[in-house]
């Protein structure tokens, strides 16, 4: 009887096993599959007409098209395919890099054109708050927003100096101290 039972545990904790490794197995496949289509859009010439992934294709390839797309300069069709990503929510990892790309995409756009650059500048350092307020963690996005705010500085003077009360400067004498006594 008790042969029989340490054989019935041994069993079911083999097939335990054979289960993980089974199911581990089929993930390292969908994976290995999955990064054979990324790289394949990414080698892929992409021409401006090319249009975002398809909502059924898995999130992953969706960023790396919008990514691909880019890249090449079809601003439009990869704004989409970063929108229908950012949808999803700011907790998932994937809408949180389509937020960053969606960011950088804007502040490449404002850096490469002269006339019409601040609002799009604007738009880049707001993705970028928008991905800070959700993982305040990021560090590449925080030294994105602020070379974005060396690049086009918000103007916080002007604001500050409209609101305030002009104040007179005074001049304070205190007996004893000569005013060239100072450095």
């Amino acid at each position: 009887m008790k042969r029989r039972t340490v054989h019935l545990v041994f069993g079911v904790l083999s097939l335990c096993c054979v289960g993980v490794a089974l199911e581990r197995g089929l993930r390292l496949r969908q994976t290995m599959h999955l990064n054979t289509e990324i790289a394949r859009i990414a080698a892929a010439p992409v021409g401006k007409d090319a249009a975002a992934a398809p909502i059924s294709a898995p999130r992953e390839l969706q960023l790396a098209q919008a990514l691909a797309l880019s890249k090449a300069g079809a601003h439009d069709a990869a704004l989409k395919g970063y929108a229908s990503l950012i949808q999803a929510g700011e907790r998932d990892p994937v809408a949180r890099q389509a937020l960053f790309n969606l960011g950088n995409m804007y502040l490449r756009q404002g850096m490469a054109q002269e006339a019409g650059a601040l609002p799009l500048f604007e738009l880049g350092k707001q993705r970028l708050r928008d991905l800070l307020r959700a993982a305040p963690e990021d560090w590449d996005a925080r030294y994105n927003l602020e070379r974005a705010l060396r690049l086009a500085p918000e103007d916080q003077e002007a604001f500050s100096a409209e609101q305030q009360p002009a104040h007179e400067q005074r001049r304070v004498r205190v007996p004893g101290f000569v005013a060239g006594d100072l450095p």
